[in-house]
């Protein structure tokens, strides 16, 4: 009994007991020293900049980091190696960054350029000329036209599209300008569209061009600008009288009959005539007058002989083939008309000059003024007898039919729709509402009469 205490209170324990024997899986860690932290380090494209500071020890032959103390010291944690991506990137971005500047600044030289050649004729031709306000008498701008900035008559839409508007004269509502430039600000789009445009012709590069529109005012001059008449006075501006509006009603003859008259650079005569709705109506004829790379489409031989003057010829050849475009009179749509109002008549006047690389304008001034003056002509001498307008007035009628014809088929179609929606509802409601027979027997029936009424079509098509 003795003996048991003494082992359960270790008095027979042995004073050097023998070591326990090492588990033989983690005899591989038996000798690992004790671990101990490191510390962190520059690194290998650092080490030149880390070598100025004040260090005492190091690791590995690098010099360690030594910590800052302020936020503001960023020269310290930071090195040349931190900016590689953004040095390669920055050069690319001056690039385009110039590129663009440069291509904005020379499109904008072009349509100074062009203002300036071109700002004493609309001067002279329109009251105002441009998007500002009127000048007030007896400044210094209302006596010479304006001021003689050239780009004060223009209007910046995006890089390569400029505006301008004039109005104020006799027998024209107003005239549109656009210029449309090249994109000098982006070659690579460019380039994409030059050699997009050699192998898809609806893919047609840019063409730097001048467009021109001016819209009569047909004998609607009350109605486009009723203040025609108005009178100023020390309390302001006096609204016409209807007395005084069918004065100036009367005063005013800019009527002109409708039809459509063009002439075109051949080049451009197939796209025009896929493009327009309205030169789509004309017959196409080469002139013994003008020049081979140019061609009349027209509506009728009388109206052609009228508007085709010395002048207008002169001003064509002068223009030469690689700047004139086209010139289009014409009263009726754009676009091919969808309803009866989109066939309307509303007469206007448009030209299409293509810029020089030179900016010299001097070839095509003539040709441009001419077109501002050719609404007084036409007020003039577009009147023609009835035989020659017969075929324009026949034109028009059979596009009204037809525009009628495809607006009631449209509309029958849609009844249609409607009807068989109506009756599929009325059907499906009928068939709800019985059992399953009554039904299948339903079915049954519609299948037998749509049967027959197939083999009825059948019989009378034989």
């Amino acid at each position: 009994m003795a003996s048991l205490l003494k082992n359960m209170l270790g008095g027979n324990a042995p004073q050097n007991p023998a070591a326990t024997p090492e588990d033989a899986d983690f005899a591989d860690f038996a000798g690992a020293p004790q671990p101990s932290p490191i510390p962190s380090v520059y690194n290998a494209a650092s080490s030149s900049l880390a070598a100025s500071a004040e260090t005492t020890s190091s690791y590995r032959g690098q010099p360690l980091i030594r910590p800052y103390t302020k936020w503001y010291r960023v020269w310290e944690r930071v090195t040349i190696a931190d900016f590689y991506s953004e040095l390669f990137i920055l050069p690319f971005i001056i690039v385009i960054v110039l590129v663009h500047l440069w291509g904005t600044r020379q499109n904008r030289r072009k349509v100074r350029s062009w203002a300036s050649a071109h700002k004493r004729i609309l001067d002279s031709e329109y009251a105002l000329v441009g998007f500002e306000r009127l000048p007030k008498a007896g400044s210094s701008d209302s006596a010479g036209g304006g001021p003689d900035e050239p780009m004060t008559i223009m209007k910046q839409k995006k890089a390569t599209e400029y505006t301008s508007y004039a109005t104020g004269r006799q027998n024209v509502a107003f005239t549109d300008f656009k210029i449309t430039l090249a994109r000098r600000h982006n070659p690579p789009m460019r380039i994409g569209e030059a050699a997009l445009g050699l192998f898809m012709e609806s893919q047609a590069p840019t063409v730097e061009r001048m467009e021109a529109n001016t819209f009569a005012f047909d004998g609607k001059e009350t109605e486009l600008a009723p203040l025609l008449g108005a009178q100023v006075t020390e309390q302001g501006l006096q609204p016409p009288t209807p007395e005084q509006k069918a004065a100036v009603k009367g005063d005013f003859k800019s009527s002109f009959d409708g039809f459509v008259f063009a002439v075109v650079n051949k080049d451009l005569m197939k796209r025009l005539r896929e493009e327009r709705y309205d030169l789509s109506l004309t017959s196409t004829k080469d002139h013994q007058r003008l020049p081979g790379w140019a061609a009349v489409m027209s509506e009728s031989a009388e109206i052609t002989e009228s508007l085709l003057t010395p002048e207008l010829i002169k001003a064509i050849e002068s223009a030469g083939e690689r700047q004139f475009e086209s010139l289009i009179i014409s009263d009726m749509p754009i676009d091919a008309p969808r309803k009866l109002n989109d066939i309307v008549p509303r007469k206007r006047l448009s030209l299409s000059l293509r810029l020089p690389s030179n900016d010299q304008y001097s070839n095509t001034q003539s040709l441009f003024q001419y077109f501002l003056r050719l609404p007084d002509h036409l007020a003039q001498v577009s009147r023609y007898r009835s035989e020659a307008m017969r075929r324009v007035k026949t034109t028009r009628e059979e596009e009204r039919k037809k525009i009628k014809a495809k607006f009631e088929s449209e509309a029958a179609e849609e009844r249609k729709n409607v009807a068989d929606k109506g009756k599929k509802e009325e059907r499906d409601n009928r068939l709800r509402g019985l059992s399953a027979d009554e039904q299948r027997k339903a079915l049954e029936k519609e299948r037998a009469q749509d049967l027959r009424k197939g083999q009825r079509k059948k019989t009378m098509r034989q």
